[in-house]
């Protein structure tokens, strides 16, 4: 199994991860893990954890995991948005079909704020977006 085993372990965290060096080859064969540095995704920042350095190939497998890091991520928010636009539909259909009185009472505020703030700032960017594209 120690074999198989990566190099590098990034125990994701809010905003990027802790870097850890995977070690087997110690006397017990036993998997320990050594801890290299803080990642920020968002600003790319990598901070070295204490009084280590960092050799050339941690930095390279830090970035490439950043790089890999920062597109899943980019991917997630835009499947979460689909998935968000089929909850709409969703929604609609249960206040059609299946809500009761109390349960639009409890929502319908709540909903209405939410579609007109997003309303507002779709139109506001598509606008941003056709003036822009009429400069051009």
């Amino acid at each position: 199994m120690a074999g198989d085993l990566p190099d590098y372990y990034f125990r994701i965290r809010e905003n990027g991860a802790v870097v850890f060096r995977i070690d087997t080859e110690n006397r017990q064969r036993r998997i320990d893990m050594v801890e290299l540095a803080t990642v920020n995704v968002k600003n790319g920042n990598i901070k070295p954890h204490g009084e280590t350095v960092l050799t050339p190939a941690d930095l390279t497998m830090i970035r490439d995991w950043i790089a890999k890091r920062t597109a899943l991520l980019a991917t997630r928010d835009i499947d979460d948005i689909h998935r968000a636009v089929d909850y709409l539909n969703m929604t609609t259909q249960w206040v059609q079909t299946k809500a009761s009185d109390d349960q639009l009472d409890q929502v319908t505020d709540d909903l209405l704020l939410a579609m007109h703030d997003l309303r507002t700032v779709l139109v506001r960017r598509k606008a941003d977006r056709l003036a822009k594209d009429a400069a051009e």
